[in-house]
């Protein structure tokens, strides 16, 4: 899967319930490549369930995820890159091997390009267990470079990240839509995106 990407996603009157709470239905839109989704909403509201639904992760409780485009065969969960509240950095490898398991799980390889997306090719070698929480962070955003997909799920990915590297990573989103991609994105810090669509998650949010 190499950009330019073609695939264009959409959710069709989805619903979630967790622990027989019902925390969203009806929920609709479309993205075509280059669109970008905001998802916002107090805490509680689904926000994390749905990037992870999407991924995969959680079942829906009704509706239905499709894509449409060249890649669109494929199963949506290995469109997708997950970027969740944990890091799942492997702290007994080094920076390097910690990227090198995800490009050859995914099957990428741009190990040199991972490094340099967030600047950790100076740390390259040393142990992902002895990295500070924000370079934790970086190692995982990394993973968005060691393998291209299409459709990026990012849940609160600022997270321990210094002003500095929310630039990077607003570069990065930005990077990611003008080769077609998808971004899914939750967070409550400013970015510079453009975000076609606003989905407000504990409001009425039927298309």
């Amino acid at each position: 899967m190499s950009p330019p990407f073609t695939i264009s996603f959409e959710a069709r009157d989805i619903a979630c319930e967790r622990g027989g709470r019902t925390l969203f239905e009806g929920l609709n839109f479309v993205l075509e490549p280059g669109g970008a989704l905001l998802v916002s909403g107090p805490n509680g509201t689904g926000k994390t369930s749905l990037l992870r639904q999407i991924a995969g992760f959680l079942p829906l409780a009704s509706g239905r995820f499709s894509a449409a485009g060249a890649e669109a065969a494929t199963p949506i969960a290995e469109l997708c890159h997950y970027v969740g509240h944990l890091n799942a950095a492997k702290t007994a490898m080094s920076v390097r091997e910690n990227l090198a398991f995800w490009a050859d799980f995914l099957e990428g390889g741009d190990l040199d390009g991972a490094l340099d997306a967030f600047g950790l090719a100076p740390l390259a070698d040393i142990s992902a267990g002895l990295l500070s929480a924000g370079q934790k962070r970086k190692l995982a955003l990394s993973r968005l470079f060691a393998a291209p997909r299409p459709i990026w799920l990012l849940d609160e990915p600022s997270v321990s990240l210094d002003a500095a590297s929310v630039k990077r990573l607003d570069a990065a989103i930005r990077g990611h839509l003008k080769q077609g991609g998808i971004a899914i994105v939750s967070t409550h810090v400013p970015l510079k995106t453009k975000f076609a669509q606003e989905l407000a998650l504990g409001r009425e949010h039927a298309a």
